[in-house]
């Protein structure tokens, strides 16, 4: 019997149970950090830094993004709960529900989003978070926890978005490694709202646009930091850290019940695209492929497409620039105030498949 319990952050327990073990650890700068992860002096998922409160000005642009696409988002929210429903047949009973599984922590707002749209359904569905680390994949011993309590072939993974496929191949990779250790028949399907990619086998648009909760950290989130896998976690959950300092900037809720106010029957057209077109994830093969031979970019890991990923390296990371496909569009308005405040330079590329996309800083030799 797993003994390890859920923590919870500042979602309702019926909404969000993270399968992390809350920790204390000491916080590195942002430049910092990347040097150590440039060095190869500490993995990514070893260090952490302190995150401050979105200014003003910034929460205005995050307004306006949530005031052009909530209701947007509510129907594609919908549409993937319609597919999700249907992709899990013999679940969304009282006594067995669907686990809703999302990847922390793009992925944390969007399964409360997807819990609650099949609930709105009629049908009964749980939503844990949990930690997946490029290289280190999954944390097993949160899969232990949900087969435990649930069937495994109940479970249905959930992210906010997809860009290069990092995280969907190591979520095929080390969910086939723990069905074959444990004899399990976990499914390795990733549902997305946005794949831009085309590595998700569901997806509800194909589109680059700025999902509201992209453009937040933490306090969208509930409050959990980017998950953490050192050995301060060993024999436990993954780790995380909840800043609590950012208690009164908080918006996780009322983001998540704002979103589904706009729920309706008519969104629930089971839309959302299955095995996501190989044409996009080669048109995004391509565009990786020539800048980095155009820039002299010597690792993949350094690009980070979509208006997503280049929101999460202006706020965690240190970018070298950004790459815009139109600097006079309203969706990376926040993007360019992040680069303006940093000294970011900004290219325009017009041809480019994406919005926008960032480049990680060399900051070693």
């Amino acid at each position: 019997m797993n003994t390890l319990k859920p923590i919870l952050g500042s979602y309702a327990k019926e909404d969000c149970q993270f399968l992390m073990q809350a920790i204390e650890t000491e916080f590195v700068s942002v430049e910092e950090k990347e040097k150590r992860i440039q060095s190869g002096e500490a993995h990514y998922s070893e260090m952490i830094n302190k995150e401050n409160a979105p200014s003003k000005e910034y929460m205005a642009l995050f307004n306006q993004m949530l005031g052009k696409y909530e209701v947007r988002l509510a129907k594609e929210i919908m549409s993937l709960a319609s597919k999700m429903i249907i992709a899990r047949p013999d679940y969304g009973m009282e006594n067995k529900p669907i686990v809703v599984v999302s990847l922390a922590r793009a992925g944390t707002p969007i399964g409360v989003l997807v819990k609650r749209a099949i609930e709105f359904f009629g049908l009964k569905a749980v939503h844990y978070s949990v930690s997946i680390i490029r290289d280190k994949g999954i944390d097993t011993k949160a899969l232990d926890y949900l087969t435990d309590k649930y069937d495994a072939e109940s479970i249905a993974f959930v992210d906010g978005w997809t860009a290069k496929g990092v995280i969907t191949k190591e979520l095929e990779t080390s969910v086939d490694l723990y069905n074959s250790a444990n004899e399990t028949k976990i499914s390795d399907d990733l549902f997305v709202i946005s794949d831009i990619g085309g590595s998700a086998t569901y997806c509800a648009t194909m589109d680059d646009y700025a999902i509201p909760s992209s453009i937040l950290n933490s306090t969208i989130s509930g409050l959990i930091s980017r998950t953490i896998c050192s050995d301060k976690t060993e024999g436990g959950f993954h780790g995380c850290v909840k800043y609590k300092h950012l208690e009164e900037h908080d918006i996780s809720n009322w983001f998540v019940d704002k979103i589904a106010q706009n729920f309706d029957y008519e969104f629930a057209n089971g839309n959302a695209t299955y095995l996501c077109p190989t044409i996009r994830k080669e048109k995004t093969k391509q565009f990786v492929e020539t800048l980095m031979a155009e820039q002299g970019i010597d690792h993949i890991n350094m690009i980070k497409p979509g208006i997503a990923e280049a929101t999460r390296i202006l706020l965690r990371r240190v970018p070298d620039f950004i790459m815009l496909k139109n600097v006079k569009s309203d969706d990376v308005s926040h993007l360019i105030q992040m680069a303006k405040k940093a000294n970011v330079k900004i290219i325009e590329n017009d041809a480019m498949p994406f919005q926008a996309c960032a480049v990680i800083k060399k900051v070693t030799d």
